[in-house]
């Protein structure tokens, strides 16, 4: 894991990271996530499926997949390492360090590994140890609610500080887009509540990441 130089060149411009719905209906989703791709600078989607055996899962995947590929998009699957190279994803989303480097060899060296669910600095550090391409802060847990937005930011600031891996950080509401970029985040996971009112809160939260005062 490398540590930032003291003189390390500044961040590239932080960028979205979209999180979906669970989804079940794959076509119905497309007009949604195209809109959103084509409103604002997307780098990734994290795809999160409702339950459903294994070919419907990957007839989802590959249904939306093409969609990403030609808007340059990563598309990441929420925790289905397993389901990565055969579903044409570009890698996985997994929930927790130890899930993480369990699923490392379905993924590696050719798809994305990234680590969420990180509840200490040294589970995050134990990801970056790891490889991870990058680290999650935020996003809700297991009861559907968010850590706290002081904590949130304290640890993406800590990490944009000290480490060298990406960070994304979770916005749960669209006024907290701002604080997490003035604290480092390299990408900005924006949830569920974006889907509501797609372009316009695509459109906002792009717009946020490219103010003058970002500080990195």
């Amino acid at each position: 894991m490398a540590s930032r130089p003291k003189h390390a060149e500044p961040r590239p411009q932080p960028r979205l990271y979209l999180m979906t719905p669970a989804i079940e209906d794959a076509a119905g989703f497309v007009a949604p996530l195209e809109a959103a791709l084509a409103a604002g600078d997307v780098a990734a989607v994290l795809l999160r499926l409702a339950p459903g055996d294994e070919r419907a899962l990957i007839n989802r995947i590959k249904h939306l997949a093409p969609i990403l590929l030609k808007a340059d998009v990563a598309l990441v699957l929420a925790d289905l390492a397993d389901l990565v190279a055969r579903s044409g994803a570009d890698g996985a989303h997994l929930t927790g360090v130890d899930a993480f480097i369990e699923a490392l060899p379905m993924l590696r060296p050719d798809r994305i590994a990234g680590c969420g669910g990180l509840d200490t600095r040294h589970d995050a550090m134990r990801a970056a140890e790891q490889g991870a391409d990058y680290v999650m802060f935020g996003e809700p847990g297991a009861h559907g609610q968010p850590p706290a937005f002081d904590l949130i930011e304290e640890r993406v600031a800590w990490w944009a500080e000290v480490f060298e891996a990406p960070c994304v950080a979770y916005a749960d509401a669209p006024d907290e887009v701002a604080p997490l970029v003035a604290a480092g985040a390299d990408f900005v996971a924006l949830g569920e509540w974006v889907w509501a009112d797609t372009v316009a809160n695509v459109t906002a939260a792009t717009l946020v990441l490219h103010l003058p005062e970002k500080t990195a």
